[in-house]
């Protein structure tokens, strides 16, 4: 490498690292050279650059000086030189800093961790669910992906933000979508129905296309683009809909009257889903007939797992099998 290509290399190297490799070099060359010149005061070059680092950076320890006339002119180049570079390193490393911090708040930060969970949309059911994960699983490493948000949405909660696009493959890979181990997308409340489905679907399927081992559940409102979902590669399909009106049905015909409301507004905070064996004498039952048995114990029916399969509320005439999990919503242990 000739002269000239090494100070096109230099110039290439990131302004933070050139300033300290500058500051290095310039400390470095101006202690061999006082140990040369007062080889006396300076024995060792380690004296001489201790002396460098110490007298450039205004610190001024006193342990080494120079006596003579040509070692106190160097001491005055390195004052100012060595001084004024110094500080205009520290100047440049606060202020990297102060830049870093503000583009991390505003979302401009890629994420470099592994095994997370990304959640895609900020609103009251990524909220709660913020909440649950981090109450009960501290460890676990969080990413929000959200469009919406100027800022990180709650210092409270230990997550990393990142403002963009899901549907985009450098918002997702500023997420490390590669190494996520699960995406939750939530529907977007400001958009319809339809539009909002539209939406979470594709984000599903940009999301599959980065990632095809990455597990994704995705929340849809109208029942007939569940099977869309699933096509796009969502494993698991949330119809948030259907199960609210499964709530309102299920409380309606208590025998104790209530105020559905407000079981609505305890639900989350009171509550959990879980998954139970089926009791022997609900084989070949419909899944109304196990719904109302279970609603006698306080706890709601929300859907079954079959096969690996997740069916989240599936029609009231349909035969539970003996091989069928239930997912049920209890009170917390």
């Amino acid at each position: 490498m000739n002269l000239q290509q090494l100070w096109h290399f230099y110039f290439r190297i990131p302004l933070l690292y050139r300033l300290f490799l500058t500051v290095i070099i310039l400390m470095f060359l101006f202690g061999v050279l006082i140990h040369f010149v007062e080889p006396e005061s300076f024995p060792t070059i380690f004296d001489g650059v201790w002396w460098a680092f110490v007298t450039g950076s205004t610190v001024g320890y006193g342990d080494y000086v120079p006596l003579s006339t040509i070692g106190r002119m160097m001491a005055i180049l390195l004052i100012l030189a060595g001084g004024g570079l110094v500080t205009f390193y520290m100047a440049t490393v606060s202020a990297k800093t102060v830049n870093l911090e503000h583009d991390f708040s505003k979302g401009k930060v890629k994420y470099n961790g592994k095994a997370h969970i990304i959640f895609v949309g900020w609103n009251e059911r990524t909220k709660q669910l913020l909440h649950q994960v981090q109450e009960r699983h501290s460890e676990q490493s969080i990413v929000l992906i959200d469009q919406t948000l100027g800022s990180i949405p709650d210092q409270d909660y230990n997550i990393h933000f990142i403002r963009g696009d899901a549907t985009e493959d450098e918002t997702l890979r500023k997420a490390n979508i590669k190494e996520a181990n699960c995406v939750v997308i939530t529907s977007d409340p400001s958009k319809n129905e339809r539009e909002a489905d539209q939406q979470s679907i594709l984000t599903t399927v940009a999301i599959r296309g980065n990632n095809p081992n990455v597990t994704i559940i995705t929340e849809i409102l109208t029942k007939d683009q569940t099977i869309n979902a699933t096509r796009a590669g969502a494993d698991s399909v949330i119809r948030s809909n259907d199960f609210m009106s499964t709530l309102f049905y299920h409380e309606l015909f208590r025998d104790e009257p209530v105020e559905p409301f407000d079981l609505i507004l305890e639900l989350f905070s009171n509550q959990q889903f879980k998954e139970v064996e089926l009791p022997k004498h609900l084989e070949g039952k419909t899944f109304l007939d196990t719904s109302d048995y279970l609603v006698a114990s306080e706890q709601i029916l929300v859907g079954i797992r079959r096969n690996g399969e997740l069916i989240i509320n599936p029609p009231f005439q349909k035969i539970i099998a003996a091989e069928d999990t239930l997912i049920v919503l209890s009170k917390l242990d």
